[in-house]
């Protein structure tokens, strides 16, 4: 998991969630917790799409730094949350053949597909 800093801030009801390291990355949400929530959602997307245009993932700057920075208007109302992602290090196709050879069983990706089975997302382990 990667922290990156978020720069949250409200609005009459609704809350936004920039991050800076991020460019053009936001979430927004009623209330703060669902304002970062969709930050984590979008940078997940953001870094995704980033990845899979052959570009390299961005380096989270610490807190300390965006902070130096200046880029949080205290002032304005604006405070720095972390912002957890995690991002996928792998792909489905190298999972599956790194489980099948720790396993010893063929784990046919192809099969559990066309099973409408789909990939095992990791959740219920």
């Amino acid at each position: 998991m990667t922290d990156y800093v978020g720069i949250i801030d409200q609005s009459g009801e609704t809350w936004g969630v920039r991050i800076p390291d991020l460019p053009g990355c936001y979430g927004a949400g009623d209330s703060a917790e669902n304002a970062i929530r969709d930050a984590a959602s979008a940078a997940r997307e953001w870094i995704a799409h980033q990845e899979g245009s052959g570009l390299a993932r961005p380096k989270a700057r610490a807190m300390s730094e965006i902070l130096a920075a200046g880029e949080v208007d205290v002032a304005a109302g604006e405070a720095a949350v972390l912002i957890g992602v995690l991002v996928r290090e792998e792909s489905p196709e190298a999972f599956y053949a790194r489980l099948s050879a720790s396993s010893g069983e063929d784990v046919d990706l192809d099969a559990l597909i066309a099973d409408h089975r789909g990939p095992h997302l990791g959740s219920d382990l």
